[in-house]
């Protein structure tokens, strides 16, 4: 089992998804849970495709963090 980080981004229409380590490995989805099932079955379409093309997959190398700054005033949270 691999692990790859995945970023999930609100479009204001819509939410994409994207895998740092698997560039062009992309989704969409109206809501975040949609388009985060999504980049699964697209991570699992781009590892294939690698595998077929003779490919090995990516060693991940990406880290995620979250990390709590005061939000300056006015600001919203």
């Amino acid at each position: 089992m691999v692990r790859y980080a995945v970023v999930l981004e609100n479009g204001g229409t819509g939410w994409g998804a994207y895998v740092p380590d698997l560039p062009g490995c992309v989704a969409t989805g109206a809501t975040a849970a949609e388009a985060s099932a999504r980049i699964r079955g697209a991570i699992a379409m781009h590892l294939e495709g690698m595998a077929e093309d003779g490919e090995a997959a990516p060693v991940p190398t990406t880290a995620v963090e979250y990390v709590e700054v005061e939000a300056a005033s006015g600001a919203e949270a």
